[in-house]
């Protein structure tokens, strides 16, 4: 762990006090970093540098978040308690009214203001799990008569959010997703239209063509594309084995996998089949898989996934809020597979909370205490969602990330806490500081160069508020859209 730094380091951060991975707590600890964000050199029990970002509190590697719909952030607080309480398919009509308003600009604004979000609470990292591509009606930006209004052409969107993630300092897995039906053996419904490339062909070739665009902008460190299904009832058995021959190599592959027992009775039906079973037989369940929620499944699709080292992608306070019901995470790190947590639809944006629901969870389906301690809670949060994007997670050793969330142990949450368990106290609240890369990005719940994240959420999701209303209004093209009997 110990070593001389290297006179190429070009970042320095001196930390109060630290949670080394193989030494526990430690005091006074300098950490050096190279230009590309990695750690090169560790040296505990030394003094601060002139220059060196300073952080109070125990510094633990931050976390990444390995499942994220940034525009579902606009529904917090509107769907949690419905008449009737509700089900995860009344709150998607939600969820696509708000899809129906984006913009490049708007999501532009929303995003970087929820990416804003994540890097104060101790989130560094995304993957983000997207699907708003088009225009509401399916045709792609840089085509028709208003072609000159959006320069990037059919990636609006799509750069949209790597601008959004470069301005608040968070690195970014792009998952691009492909889209294709509204259910097995159901067309495309009329709000799923911009979701879609309309052939698997068409999204792989835009796929390409995005990839070449991102790199050409931004450093593979901060901003990288992956892939995404957005499920198996999205994404129709022919189109899987066609995805499945042309992906590129080496990218990683995000699928949403057995949220909803429906989903799992219909893939059944249609194909003799469970979703796992249905992706592993076209070949897409490997080790850069990674499986999205995993709520409903059987004891064959846990041994299927772990054998094949794809990572479990758990959601706790999603899966809570619209009762999913409680993922068998337990038996998953039996069977020696690599989890992961996500925010997905930012109902909580507080990697401390996803730590703690995913103990708590396990507690409530066994009946039992004590299954991830720790030193398991931080490595899922930080290395399990970093591997889910295919980066290098966070960590205090030379040629891990210097992505570190610093908490302090005093105060009215943390105070009396064994430092070694302020996994099960701690909250974003105590967050003292937030370095991505060996920079400071956040401190004391304000972001270094955008401050406090409320008043951006505000401002964009009443932009976004104001804009589904104009467009839901009596008469307005969108208004078809919305018409009561579309809604079940």
């Amino acid at each position: 762990m110990t070593g001389p730094l290297t006179d190429q380091a070009v970042n320095a951060v001196w930390c109060e006090h630290a949670w080394l991975e193989a030494e526990g707590i430690a005091d006074a600890v300098r950490i050096e970093a190279d230009a590309d964000g990695l750690v090169v050199g560790v040296l505990p029990g030394v003094r601060a540098r002139e220059g060196d970002v300073v952080l109070r509190g125990v510094a633990f590697p931050a976390a990444a978040n390995a499942h994220s719909h940034a525009f579902h952030r606009a529904l917090r607080g509107r769907t949690h308690g419905t008449v009737g309480g509700g089900t995860f398919w009344t709150w998607r009509e939600t969820m696509y009214r708000a899809a129906d308003a984006l913009t490049p600009a708007l999501y532009e604004e929303l995003a970087t203001a929820v990416y804003a979000e994540m890097v104060v609470a101790g989130w560094t990292s995304v993957a983000e799990f997207h699907y708003v591509h088009h225009r509401p009606d399916g045709t792609p930006y840089g085509q028709g008569a208003d072609s000159h209004d959006h320069d990037d052409g059919p990636h609006a969107m799509e750069l949209a959010l790597a601008r959004a993630a470069v301005r608040a300092g968070i690195r970014l897995t792009l998952l691009d997703t492909c889209y294709l039906a509204g259910g097995f053996g159901t067309p495309l419904g009329a709000r799923q239209r911009r979701f879609s490339d309309g052939t698997a062909e068409r999204w792989l070739a835009r796929l390409g063509s995005l990839r070449t665009a991102i790199s050409s902008r931004h450093p593979a460190h901060r901003v990288t594309v992956g892939a995404a299904l957005h499920s198996v009832r999205a994404v129709p058995e022919q189109d899987l084995a066609v995805i499945a021959q042309h992906l590129p190599p080496g990218i990683p592959l995000h699928v949403h996998v057995s949220e909803q027992p429906a989903e799992n009775e219909d893939c059944v039906r249609a194909t003799g089949c469970t979703p796992t079973a249905l992706l592993h037989r076209h070949g897409l369940v490997t080790d850069r898989l990674s499986a999205v929620h995993a709520t409903h499944v059987t004891e064959r699709d846990i041994a299927t996934l772990a054998d094949a080292g794809a990572v479990i992608v758990l959601c706790p306070t999603t899966e809570a809020d619209l009762a999913d019901g409680l993922g068998p995470a337990g038996d998953f790190r039996e069977a020696g597979a690599q989890l992961a947590l996500g925010t997905d639809q930012h109902a909580v944006v507080d990697p401390w909370l996803e730590m703690r629901a995913l103990e708590h969870g396990e507690r409530l389906r066994t009946g039992r205490r004590g299954h991830f301690d720790p030193e398991w809670l931080h490595g899922i949060a930080s290395l399990g969602g970093a591997r889910s994007q295919g980066r290098p997670g966070a960590g205090f050793s030379p040629g891990l990330a210097a992505d570190y969330m610093a908490v302090d142990p005093h105060t009215a949450r943390t105070a009396g806490s064994s430092w070694e368990q302020l996994a099960y106290t701690a909250t974003a609240q105590d967050v003292t500081g937030v370095v991505v890369g060996g920079v400071l990005t956040a401190r004391d719940g304000l972001h270094s160069t955008l401050g406090d994240p409320g008043p951006l959420l505000a401002a964009a999701i009443g932009r976004l508020d104001a804009a589904a209303n104009a467009r839901n209004e009596p008469g307005s093209p969108a208004a078809r859209y919305t018409q009561p009997w579309e809604r079940h």
